[in-house]
């Protein structure tokens, strides 16, 4: 397995130290699931994601989503299907699957819907107040000269 070279985004970046391993791991995951489910990743608005796994065949009570230290993991067992079904020929899956997908900072998930095969996952990004960018007023070298003949001023009273 080829390994990326992270060292030009560190000269200039602060705080991603995280990120290579973060793409390793995808990466080793994306191998080993072997592209089961298909899915969909959606930018709906700035702040606004989902994310759609076409889970045919699959009812509510065999699929589970969890979130665990910024990680969403969905798994699909099938219970055991006791009928004496005789198939010619079976495209639809029906084996157990779990795909995990990294969330970023911030990233929560809001909810969940299954309708015609589709899971589709609902996620949002909320920025904290203090994370959120703001504008520092920038005091001009007036402001300090006037404050220090203010000063000045009240020392000279005080002497008097």
């Amino acid at each position: 397995m080829n390994t990326i070279d992270f060292t030009p985004l560190y000269r200039n970046s602060v705080g991603f130290d995280r990120m290579a391993s973060l793409l390793d791991s995808a990466l080793r995951s994306e191998q080993g699931s072997a592209g089961y489910p298909p899915y969909d990743i959606e930018v709906l608005d700035d702040n606004q994601y989902s994310i759609a796994l076409a889970v045919a065949g699959f009812d509510r009570s065999e699929l589970s989503i969890e979130v665990e230290r910024g990680v969403l993991t969905v798994r699909g067992k099938k219970q055991d299907d006791q009928s004496d079904r005789k198939f010619l020929y079976q495209g639809i899956a029906s084996r157990a699957f779990e795909r995990k997908f990294n969330l970023a900072d911030h990233v929560e998930v809001t909810g969940a819907d299954l309708s015609n095969g589709l899971l589709t996952i609902s996620l949002v990004k909320e920025i904290p107040e203090a994370m959120k960018p703001k504008t520092i007023e920038i005091k001009g070298a007036g402001n300090v000269l006037e404050h220090r003949e203010h000063a000045v001023e009240s020392d000279g009273d005080k002497a008097a």
